[in-house]
């Protein structure tokens, strides 16, 4: 008998729904069934793809409602926040409609013989395997490239967020993608190595990108580096959030907290550590605490809710041990630093201070409302604490002194570079980290690309 599938919702702790894993029988029969949809949606032209994409984005639209309480009831999301990630899907859909003619026309090379070019051609059926923090987005930034290029695409989506994924899969198919080039793989969790590895190694698939965890994303670059497949792996972050002395706070505090409590707390790019300079850290900490107490904690339904429920229980008790074991070590929390609620997936939004750069807060990533503040006393310290981790994905440097910030903000190895902004996703700037951050780039011209054959053609 399959394994089971059970979602949960993490406010109320109720079941909502069981699913049936899919044997190896059905996989199959997806394989087969998306590489020879792909054959005929490679000749399609690409602007009657981006027709279809632009159905998509007001497919998205139309259902918006429906969507975002799908994400609030699986993974806790507030449902202000779950409306705008579904408005950043159709985003996405738009932009890649309209972007793909360009980035993936033929480019003229002067070369020897009487004509060359490059060209970008589609490298078939892709894999996609997903997290649970942002249900939709984490799909379609890869989705709408990936299928604009001329790619059928798999999702194989985390368990807890499964009617999402199944939800993914009817808004393509209602705006008019033809069968079988996306389509929702169920696995349950015990039975994902495996099967993720058995679907990797198949000759049916040609590529495979992960967004998850370090873990996840040892074992796929593995499994692709022995079948010699692309792969691309969007890994975890410890994003550094640098203040330094001239800054302006009244612009800082509100985009620290937005920085760094969006979706929970839970995303890779949120500014986990807090880098103040000494002369400003005081002040700093104090009014980011007292502007983090007034957020509104509780029911992701309510449209006033600011802070929902970690997306499962044992999430909110593995950020409590960082917190505990952090204090225990010396940190003080000005605000938070407990469950709201003893064994449930709500925690109290947290800010810390005295921390040192061994402390869990500041030496792990931190995935839930927990903020870690430390001081430095020059520029070349900023950058020195700022690297004192295994992640390179986003960071941020604040300051009037544009200059200076750009100054400090090289010095730093990340995939992405903010000056006076939050760290965020956009359809039209690459996105992608360094060091245990990953490797590949969505987004922007180079997602356009990413999963294409780069192909040289010459004439002689």
């Amino acid at each position: 008998m399959p394994e089971q599938i059970t979602t949960i919702n993490p406010s109320t702790g109720q079941v909502l729904s069981t699913y049936e894993s899919m044997p190896w029988a059905r996989v199959d029969g997806i394989l087969a069934d998306a590489a020879h949809a792909q054959q005929a949606w490679a000749r399609t032209v690409i602007a009657v793809r981006g027709e279809i994409l632009l159905a998509v984005a007001a497919e998205l639209r139309r259902r918006l409602d429906e969507l975002a309480m799908l994400v609030v009831h699986e993974m806790g999301k507030p449902v202000a926040e779950a409306k705008a990630e579904v408005e950043k899907c159709a985003w996405v859909c738009e932009y890649y409609a309209q972007e793909s003619p360009r980035a993936l026309a033929d480019e003229l090379v002067e070369a020897s013989g009487s004509r060359s070019w490059t060209s970008y051609e589609p490298l078939g059926t892709v894999l996609a395997i997903m997290p649970w923090n942002f249900p939709y987005w984490q799909v379609f930034r890869f989705a709408a490239p990936a299928l604009a290029a001329g790619n059928a695409a798999l999702l194989k989506h985390s368990p807890n967020v499964t009617a999402c994924a199944l939800a993914v899969q009817e808004v393509f198919e209602a705006a008019g993608l033809p069968e079988h080039l996306f389509t929702t793989i169920l696995i349950a969790e015990p039975d994902v190595p495996t099967m993720v590895t058995r679907i990797i190694e198949d000759d049916r698939v040609s590529a495979v990108t992960l967004t998850g965890s370090n873990r996840a994303g040892a074992h796929v670059a593995m499994a692709a580096g022995k079948a010699v497949k692309k792969s691309v792996l969007e890994l975890g972050g410890s994003d550094p959030f640098v203040v330094l002395g001239d800054a302006d706070l009244d612009d800082v505090i509100p985009k620290a907290v937005a920085s760094r409590f969006l979706n929970g707390g839970q995303s890779c790019l949120s500014a986990k550590r807090f880098i103040v300079e000494r002369t400003l850290a005081e002040e700093f900490a104090r009014r980011f605490a007292a502007a983090v107490a007034e957020m509104t904690v509780g029911d992701p339904t309510d449209p006033a809710t600011r802070i929902g429920p970690l997306a499962r229980v044992d999430l909110a008790q593995g950020l409590h041990r960082q917190v505990q074991e952090s204090i225990t070590a010396g940190a003080r929390a000005l605000v938070g630093g407990q469950p709201l609620t003893e064994g449930s997936a709500f925690y109290a939004p947290t800010v810390l201070v005295d921390v040192t750069v061994d402390m869990p807060v500041m030496a792990e990533e931190t995935f839930g409302p927990a903020a870690a503040v430390i001081a430095f006393d020059t520029d070349e310290d900023a950058a020195r604490l700022a690297n004192l981790t295994p992640y390179g994905l986003g960071a941020s440097v604040w300051s009037r002194d544009e200059s200076r910030a750009l100054a400090v903000g090289k010095q730093i190895q990340s995939g992405a570079l903010f000056i006076n902004a939050v760290v965020a996703s956009d359809p039209r700037l690459p996105f992608g980290g360094v060091k245990q951050s990953g490797y590949g780039r969505e987004l922007g011209t180079p997602g356009a690309r990413e999963f294409t054959n780069i192909r040289t053609v010459l004439v002689g």
